[in-house]
């Protein structure tokens, strides 16, 4: 696990905070969660399964830049403003997952600064580590010498 699932990003009391605004939910392979440039008002923890993200890429299909499973949170874009999906994402296998309403959560982050911040940081890690992996996916496969990171 990386500092980015919930388990490790955030505190025992600032997740159980959280937990109580969640409800499982259920994915069959293939069912599209979001899609790029939609509303993102909810978000997900995933329980068990692979969700992969993706991008459009004009002329082609999407480029799959990160998948993700248990523990990872699917979705960031919820947590700023103007709140519209900057990826697509898909359940690649059955999908098990909390789902969280993005409203109640955002509103808990404004009347517990604590709880708030942590939320904020633990997101942010997420946001930091999708932009590097999509970054070097990207590489990988439009630029002449891929990557360059060290195998």
């Amino acid at each position: 696990m990386t500092t980015t699932t919930m388990t490790t990003a955030l505190e025992p009391v600032y997740r159980e905070r959280l937990m109580r605004f969640a409800r499982e939910v259920s994915f069959p392979a293939g069912v599209r969660l979001f899609e790029e440039g939609g509303r993102a008002d909810r978000f997900w923890i995933v329980r068990t399964g692979t969700v992969t993200l993706d991008l459009r890429v004009p002329g082609r299909r999407p480029v799959v830049v990160e998948s993700l499973g248990h523990g990872e949170l699917v979705g960031w874009s919820w947590h700023f403003g103007p709140g519209v999906w900057h990826l697509g994402g898909e359940a690649m296998s059955p999908v098990r997952a909390w789902e969280f309403d993005a409203a109640p959560v955002r509103a808990l982050c404004v009347a517990d600064p604590e709880f708030g911040r942590a939320v904020a940081v633990w997101v942010g890690r997420v946001v930091a580590h999708r932009l590097h992996a999509s970054r070097v996916r990207l590489l990988d496969l439009y630029a002449p010498y891929g990557s360059g990171d060290p195998l």
